[in-house]
C-alpha cells in the first residue's frame, strides 16, 4: 500500500506528465540534485505532490518565506488528507536578538513575543517525524536553526499504556522532568493538572484536547481524550505518547555533564579575561554563566539555554547544530515509536532517506547561504565582552555545506532557477506548458512620466487600477523600497481605493490575513517590495504595475522581474505595465523569456484547441491560527 495517498479532482496534464515521469526516473536513478523549471501557474506543486505519491519517504519542503510556506502548507493538506502535514517556521512574531554595541556601551537583552499557535505546529511536526513515517513538512528557513537532540527528545517522551505499573507520584515527577508545568487552574499546552489520582495533561503539540489519566492501585487504569472546550469524552485510549513540552531537553545524566563542561569553560574564560586586565568582562560573564548554571541544575532550563547546546548535546566545537533535518534523520531509525522508546540511541543512522523540495530555489539558496556569517558576527561581539561563552557561536544555523550533507536526494523548483540549483541539477525538466491553456500576461512599457500627458506613473496605476477594481479583480503594485510602498498606500487609500501593503516587517500571520483578504476583495489594490514576487497563488490579479523598472538591482534584475510579472499569469485577463524610461538588459532578457514562453503556450493551446480560463481556486484561511498578538503580551524565551 502506498505511503501517501493523493486526492484531486484532477490528473495531471500539459507539461506536467513528462516532468512528473522524468523526476521520478531521476530519484530511482538516484540522482543527488534535479530541477523542476515551470512557470508561474503550471501547476509545480501538483506535480510535486504526484511526485510524492510515488515515494515511501518523508518529505521536507523547504519555502523562502513564511507567506509562501502557508500556502504551500495549504496546498499540500488538500492534497494529502489523509496524512501527515505539518508546518514548521519561526514561531516569533517580534524578535530582538541579543546584542551588545561596544561604541554606546549598550547591551540589548533578547526580546521576542512568541506565537503560541506556531509554537504547537512546530511540536506537532517534530512528533510526528518522531512517531510515523508519511510525514510532509513544510518550512521556512527557519528548519536550519538549532533544535535541540532529537534523541533525547525522543528517549525523554513518556510512552504511557493502561495496566502500566506507575504511581501518581512518579507520573507527575516524570512529566516535570520533560518540562511541562503544574497548575491548579485551567490547562494549556504543556501543562498538567492533579486532582486526586487522576492526571490531566495538554501536550504541547495540542490544545483542541487534553488526557485524562486515571491510576488506580499504582496503575493506568484508562486514559481518556478530553475536548478542551466542552470537557466531554471523545475517545477511551489503549496508550498515549506524551513528547517533551521543549524542544531543549536533557536527561540527567547529560545535564550532570554538561554543568561540569560549562564550569571548565567558564574558568579558562575567566582565566583569560583576568590575565588581560579585563575585570568588567570576567566579573559580568561569572554572574551570568553561574546563574544559568543554577537554573539548569534546578529547573533543567534557563533564559537563553539554546546558548549552552553545544554542552547540553555534547558536540565539539564547531560540530552541526542539531536542526529540523535532524529529527527527519531520525525518522530512518529501525526502531519506531512507541516500540522501543529507550533505544533509539543506540541505533546506527543509514544514509538520508527523506526527499526535500527546494521551493523558489533562486531566492531559498542564496538566503541559506547568507545566514550563518550574520549571526557568526553578532555572537563574536558578545562574546568578546563577557556577555556569553565562546560555545554560543554553536548556537547557530547551519552552513550552506553542512546543509547538503544532511539532506538527501533534493528538487529545486522555481520558474527562474539559479547558475548553481542548474549547475548542480543531474538534469533539469521544463513545465512551460499550462494545463489551464493561460498565457504568460503581455507586457506594456510606459514612462515613469509621461511628458505628453503630463501623467506620472502614479496617476496612471490609478486609472488602470480603478478600471481593475470595477470588473471586480485585483492589482498588485511593486515598488523598490517599504517606506515607498507605505507612502503609496496611504496616498492610494486617501485617493479612495481600497488599498493595503505588504513588506519584510509585517507579521507572519497578518500577511497570510492580508493574502486571504486581497483574494476575497476585501481591498483591491496590494502594493509590497519583495514578498510579492515568488510563488503567492493570486487568480484574482489582472495587473501587475512594476514602478521604476529601470532601476538595475537585485530588485529589478532579470529573475525578479519575471517572477513579478508571473503574479499576473493566472488569470486570463492578466497584464503587465513596466515604468521605466529606458530598457535595460535585466529588462530586455526578462521580456524575451516571457515572450519565448507565450508563444510555446499559444502553439499548444492552438494545437489541442484550448481555450484559456482563468485559474479557479477555492479561496481558504491558509493557516487555522488567529493573527493577534500573544494573548499574554511580549513574553521572554526561556
Amino acid at each position: 500500500m502506498a505511503l501517501f495517498k493523493l486526492h484531486s479532482d484532477y490528473k495531471p496534464s500539459g507539461d506536467q506528465p513528462q516532468a512528473i515521469k522524468k523526476l521520478v526516473e531521476g530519484i530511482k536513478k538516484g540522482y543527488r540534485y534535479q530541477t523542476l523549471l515551470g512557470v508561474t501557474g503550471s501547476g509545480k506543486t501538483f506535480t510535486m505532490a504526484n511526485i510524492i505519491a510515488g515515494l515511501d519517504r518523508p518529505v521536507l519542503v523547504l519555502a523562502p518565506n513564511k507567506a509562501l510556506a502557508a500556502q504551500l502548507y495549504q496546498e499540500y493538506k488538500t492534497f494529502f488528507p489523509q496524512n501527515s502535514v505539518n508546518y514548521f517556521v519561526s514561531y516569533y512574531d517580534y524578535y530582538q536578538p541579543e546584542a551588545y554595541l561596544p561604541v554606546t556601551d549598550t547591551y540589548i537583552d533578547k526580546e521576542v513575543m512568541i506565537n503560541e499557535e506556531i509554537d504547537k505546529l512546530r511540536h506537532q511536526a517534530t512528533g510526528a517525524l518522531m512517531s510515523r513515517r508519511d510525514v510532509i513538512v513544510v518550512a521556512s528557513v527557519s528548519c536550519i536553526y538549532n533544535l535541540g537532540l532529537p534523541l533525547t527528545y525522543a528517549e525523554s517522551a513518556l510512552h504511557l499504556e493502561v495496566g502500566q505499573p506507575i504511581t501518581r507520584g512518579d507520573l507527575i515527577k516524570q512529566l516535570v522532568k520533560i518540562q511541562f508545568s503544574r497548575t491548579t487552574g485551567l490547562l494549556k499546552r504543556g501543562v498538567f493538572r492533579a486532582r486526586g489520582d487522576i492526571i490531566d495533561v495538554m501536550t504541547a503539540g495540542g490544545d483542541k484536547f487534553s488526557y485524562e489519566i486515571i491510576i488506580e492501585n499504582q496503575k493506568i487504569k484508562s486514559i481518556l481524550a478530553i475536548d478542551a472546550l466542552t470537557r466531554t469524552i471523545k475517545e477511551e485510549l489503549k496508550d498515549i505518547i506524551i513528547f517533551p513540552s521543549k524542544h531543549f531537553v536533557s536527561s540527567e545524566p547529560q545535564m550532570k555533564e554538561a554543568l561540569k563542561n560549562i564550569k571548565e569553560e567558564l574558568k579558562e574564560r575567566l582565566d583569560f579575561f583576568r590575565k588581560n586586565g579585563l575585570l568588567l568582562e570576567a566579573e559580568r560573564l561569572e554572574r551570568r554563566t553561574r546563574y544559568d548554571m543554577e537554573m539548569l541544575k534546578t529547573l533543567g532550563y534557563c533564559h537563553g539555554v539554546e546558548n549552552y547546546s553545544r554542552h547540553l548535546t555534547g558536540k565539539l566545537a564547531g560540530e552541526p547544530p542539531d536542526t529540523l533535518l535532524s529529527y527527519f534523520a531520525t525518522n530512518d531509525l529501525e526502531a519506531k515509536l512507541p516500540r522501543a522508546l529507550g533505544s533509539l540511541a543506540s541505533k546506527s543512522r543509514k544514509a538520508p532517506d527523506f526527499l526535500t523540495i527546494i521551493d523558489e530555489s533562486h531566492i531559498a539558496v542564496p538566503q541559506i547561504r547568507g545566514m550563518y556569517e550574520g549571526d557568526r558576527q553578532r555572537k563574536q561581539t558578545l562574546i568578546e565582552f563577557g556577555w556569553r561563552l565562546p560555545s554560543a557561536l554553536d548556537n547557530r544555523p547551519l552552513k550552506f555545506e553542512e546543509l547538503e550533507k544532511i539532506t538527501g536526494q533534493t528538487i529545486f523548483t522555481s520558474a527562474t532557477p539559479g547558475k548553481w540549483e542548474m549547475e548542480q541539477s543531474e538534469q533539469v525538466a521544463e513545465q512551460v506548458i499550462r494545463p489551464t491553456g493561460l498565457i504568460d500576461p503581455p507586457i506594456e512599457v510606459r514612462p515613469v512620466f509621461d511628458r505628453k500627458l503630463n501623467r506620472s506613473q502614479i496617476n496612471d496605476i490609478m486609472e488602470e487600477a480603478g478600471g481593475i477594481a470595477k470588473k471586480g479583480e485585483r492589482t498588485i503594485v511593486n515598488t523598490l523600497t517599504k517606506k515607498m510602498a507605505e507612502e503609496l498606500t496611504e496616498f492610494l487609500l486617501k485617493k479612495g481605493f481600497k488599498a493595503k501593503y505588504m513588506h519584510s516587517e509585517t507579521k507572519t500571520l497578518e500577511r497570510v490575513e492580508i493574502l486571504t483578504g486581497f483574494r476575497k476583495g476585501e481591498f483591491d489594490v496590494l502594493v509590497g517590495v519583495n514578498l510579492l514576487r515568488e510563488g503567492l497563488d493570486l487568480p484574482e490579479v489582472s495587473l501587475v504595475a512594476i514602478l521604476d523598472s529601470d532601476r538595475e538591482g537585485f530588485l529589478r534584475s532579470e529573475q525578479s522581474l519575471i517572477q513579478t510579472m508571473g503574479r499576473a499569469a493566472r488569470n486570463v485577463s492578466g497584464k503587465v505595465i513596466l515604468y521605466a524610461d529606458n530598457i535595460t538588459g535585466s529588462m530586455k532578457r526578462a521580456i524575451d523569456e516571457v515572450e519565448r514562453r507565450r508563444k510555446i503556450q499559444m502553439e499548444y493551446n492552438k494545437e489541442n484547441k484550448i481555450t484559456p480560463q482563468t485559474i479557479k481556486k477555492e479561496i481558504k484561511k491558509l493557516l487555522d491560527i488567529e493573527t493577534k498578538e500573544n494573548k499574554n503580551g511580549k513574553s521572554k524565551i526561556d
